[in-house]
This record gives C-alpha cells, structure tokens and sequence, in this order.
C-alpha cells in the first residue's frame, strides 16, 4: 500500500489467518460448495472450483473433506444451499470496504453486516456506491529479496498487466482474472513462488488512515471478518498494521 510496508501488512494478515484456522475451513467448505453448484463438480473445467481447492490444500485441508464439499455442492450429498451476497459500505475516514458473503439466510446476514457497521463507526451503503472503487483482477505477491527483473519477464511474457516494485522490495504482479491459472503456472515452471496468489478486488484509490483512526478502522474489518457468513473483505483503508 502506498506510503506503507505492503510486506508487513500481508504478513500480519496471514497470521491473521493461521488464528483462524477453523473460520478459514469453514468458509472453504463454503465456497467449494458453491462452486461445484454452479458450474459443476469437475475443478479441471470449473476455474473457480480449481482455485477453492487449490486454497484448501494450501489450508492443509483433507481431500476426503474436499470430496465431500464438492459432493455437496453438486448434489451428491445432502446440504446447505448457500446463495453468494454482497454488501457495501463506508468506514472510517470515508474508507471503502467491500463484503463478500455466502448465506443461508441474507436477512440474517445484512443485519450483522449493518450492525458490524454502525457499532464500529462506519455506514451500510448501497449497491454500487463503492464497488467502483475496486478492480476485480488476479493479484501475485513476492517477498522482499525475490528476483525482480525474472519476475517481470515472467510475469509480462505470461500476461501480466502490470508489475509493481513496492518500497519496500516486494513485487507485486496484477493480471486479468481469467489469466490467473494460465500465470501461476508460469511461475510455478519459472522456480518463482509467490507469497500471496489470488483472484482479488484490488483497491484503485487508498484512503491513508493514522493512529486512533486506523485502530478504528481495524475494528471494523475484524468485527466483519469474525461474521460466520462473511467470505471476503475488501478496503481501500491504507495503514500500517
């Protein structure tokens, strides 16, 4: 993030992560369902089934549970349907943020979102009032050290649409989200392994937050990251972790 260690932030997010081990199986489950419910069970012709597998490997999730998220989602066991919901907001200092959620029960799931909202000091918007805000793209992140100039030859030769060099000397590659797989391959074959690989929406304008305002901030996004029916969350918040 601009002005800001991009590094620090994505680690402090994947031990995040780690803390959460159970949330992040349960909201793979979620998506693998889902996935293998609207274009079938199959990840070898289904892209978004291949990278929700691929995701709850790196999880270190079994592949009997996979199987049977997969049966789920595709009719072969019985199960929760789940209907994919998106909700948009403002936090604090105008900051955008975008929540992705898979639900049972939206009713349900926009009152926590909302309530998340206001008891942190931010506003449930509108459809449409910030997803402008944001790129739908695939997003690659190498750590500080890793070979700049073979990542950008790589990168480019494979369809990258741009290569990023942070201050702090991670490389960032962004590409279209249809050529995710295609470029993680590359990579893969190139002996150059990402820390962060993922379909994301990528903020296109940052809102820089400072003390009492990014601890703020900071609440909200885990007070909407700890909801059960909440997949993914998006800012445009910018602030050192």
């Amino acid at each position: 993030m601009a002005g800001h260690s991009k590094w620090a932030n994505i680690k402090h997010r994947k031990a995040a992560v780690d803390a959460k081990r159970g949330k992040v199986f349960t909201r793979l489950i979620k998506e693998i369902t889902v996935a293998a419910r609207l274009a079938g069970p199959d990840p070898a012709s289904n892209p978004r089934l291949r990278l929700a597998v691929d995701k709850a490997l790196d999880a270190n999730m079994t592949k009997e549970t996979i199987d049977r998220a997969i049966k789920k989602g595709s009719g072969g066991l019985e199960g929760v349907n789940y209907e994919e919901a998106r909700y948009e907001g403002y936090g604090i200092g105008g900051a955008a943020v975008l929540v992705d959620c898979l639900t049972d029960n939206t009713k349900r799931t926009v009152a926590d979102v909302r309530h998340a909202f206001t008891k942190h000091g931010g506003n449930l918007g509108t459809d449409g009032s910030v997803a402008f805000l944001f790129k739908h793209c695939a997003q690659f992140v190498f750590a500080p050290g890793a070979d700049e100039e073979l990542i950008m030859e790589v990168g480019l030769s494979g369809g990258a649409e741009d290569v990023i060099s942070d201050a702090d000397d991670s490389v960032e590659v962004i590409a279209s989200p249809n050529d995710f797989e295609s470029l993680k391959s590359i990579f893969e074959q190139s002996g150059l392994e990402p820390e962060v690989a993922e379909v994301t929406y990528k903020p296109t304008i940052l809102n820089a937050l400072e003390g009492e305002e990014a601890e703020k901030m900071q609440k909200l996004l885990d007070a909407l990251e700890a909801l059960d029916d909440v997949q993914d969350v998006y800012t445009t918040a910018d602030y050192e972790v």
